[in-house]
């Protein structure tokens, strides 16, 4: 697993906001959360694409989502793990792993790619074999896609497909950036 860089190539911007910047800031931090993410305030140094990206990570994350709290979760955990993109990782297992029902032996299976994954339910093991194989190779095997679609309707299908592309796009964010982890954000299992 790769080690997390420290010194951010993109420092988060810092208060005090302008009126316009403070307004986007609120927007895309969750109710609840203990500060604006240091993610959000690297993104928000391109005002026009944060705010875009708003809607859409907004969408996955919400209501209107087909998938559960705990299928979702696992997709993003694996992705972010396998990205060695410990921020984001570690602000969602901090954040949603006891709510999503995840063990701390779960979310260390799900974080490590030589893991016995036993700990996992049937369901979990199927979307960390997809999250593996998209990794690995862009793609699902036959097989695999089999599997999945006993157990996922095609829009979920979709949603799980475009749910791991995002975050890794999102870890690309975080590694590349150097985005600083959060105080209160779980780390890698190293």
């Amino acid at each position: 697993m790769p080690t997390t860089p420290t010194t951010p190539r993109i420092p988060p911007l810092q208060p005090p906001y302008d009126a316009e910047l403070q307004a986007l800031l609120a927007k895309m931090t969750p109710p609840g959360a203990p500060e604006v993410l240091a993610l959000f305030r690297v993104l928000a140094h391109h005002p026009a694409l944060a705010e875009r990206m708003t809607g859409w990570g907004g969408f996955l994350l919400g209501r209107k989502a087909l998938l559960s709290l705990r299928d979702r979760e696992v997709v993003i955990d694996r992705v972010c793990a396998r990205c060695g993109a410990e921020y984001e990782w570690g602000v969602h297992v901090a954040a949603f792993a006891e709510a999503a029902g995840f063990s701390a032996e779960q979310s260390r299976a799900i974080a490590d790619p030589a893991a016995d994954l036993a700990v996992l339910t049937e369901r979990d093991r199927l979307l960390v074999r997809m999250v593996d194989e998209l990794h690995e190779g862009s793609d699902v095997s036959d097989a695999l896609w089999s599997d999945l679609a006993a157990h996922w309707t095609h829009p979920q299908l979709v949603e799980l497909l475009m749910l791991a592309g995002w975050y890794r796009a999102i870890s690309y964010v975080c590694r590349a950036a150097r985005v600083p982890l959060e105080t209160w954000g779980a780390r890698l299992p190293r």
